[in-house]
Formats: structure tokens, C-alpha cells, sequence
């Protein structure tokens, strides 16, 4: 049994569209991560990327996204709960997690150049 409210099915959608409205309006690196997703979703379409690769790109995108939402998570979980004040133990685990969104945004970056880079040469050459 639990003290919270049970939430219906439209209730869920709602907290999560709220949960990404306050991680894009309070947090930069996610908005560079949505702008950077945007350009490339579009440089796959010019380049008539298969549906394949599109899939793959949308699944790295949603990766770095989820992963800057979770640190995010983290960071405000951290700081309401030991108030904003410094504590070792709370800069590891922020460290952590920003090193978690570095590590899926490197992926993603290698990911982008071994998808990119083929297209992009072919093009280079052939003009």
C-alpha cells in the first residue's frame, strides 16, 4: 500500500511531459543535445538514410537524452536532499552520472561518424 495517489494512464503522460518541459527549460546541455538531434535527424534525411540507420540514430539520440534526463534526476534528487550543501559523497555520485551521459554521448558520436562518414565521402568525391 502506498501514500501517493494512484495515477491513471493520461496522468502518467502528463507528469511525463512535464518531466521533459522542466528538463529542457532547466537544464542547457539537454536543449544542445535536442538542437545537435535535430541537425543530424535532418542530415539523415537529405542523405536518404535507410530505415535502419534512421533507427539507429533515433535510438542513439533517445539514449544521450535519457541519459542527460537521468543525471539531471540525480543532480535535483541529491540537491534536495542534502539542501545544496557540499558533500563529497554528492559530487562522486553527480560525477558518476555525468560520466554515465559522456560515455552514451561518446557512443552516440561514434555511432553518427561510422553512419555519416561513408555517405558524406561519397558525396566529397563524387562532386
Amino acid at each position: 500500500m502506498t501514500k501517493f495517489k494512484k495515477q491513471n494512464f493520461s496522468n502518467t503522460f502528463k507528469n511525463a511531459r512535464k518531466g521533459m518541459r522542466l528538463t529542457l527549460k532547466s537544464e542547457r546541455n539537454i536543449r544542445v543535445h535536442f538542437f545537435v538531434a535535430i541537425l543530424v535527424l535532418i542530415a539523415a534525411y537529405c542523405l536518404d538514410f535507410s530505415i535502419t540507420k534512421f533507427c539507429i540514430i533515433i535510438l542513439a539520440v533517445a539514449a544521450v537524452i535519457s541519459a542527460e534526463m537521468m543525471n539531471s534526476a540525480i543532480e535535483f534528487s541529491l540537491d534536495a536532499i542534502f539542501h545544496n550543501k557540499y558533500s563529497r559523497m554528492v559530487g562522486m555520485a553527480k560525477d558518476i552520472a555525468a560520466g554515465a551521459v559522456m560515455v552514451v554521448t561518446i557512443s552516440a558520436v561514434i555511432i553518427g561518424v561510422l553512419l555519416f562518414l561513408p555517405p558524406i565521402l561519397y558525396l566529397i568525391i563524387n562532386i
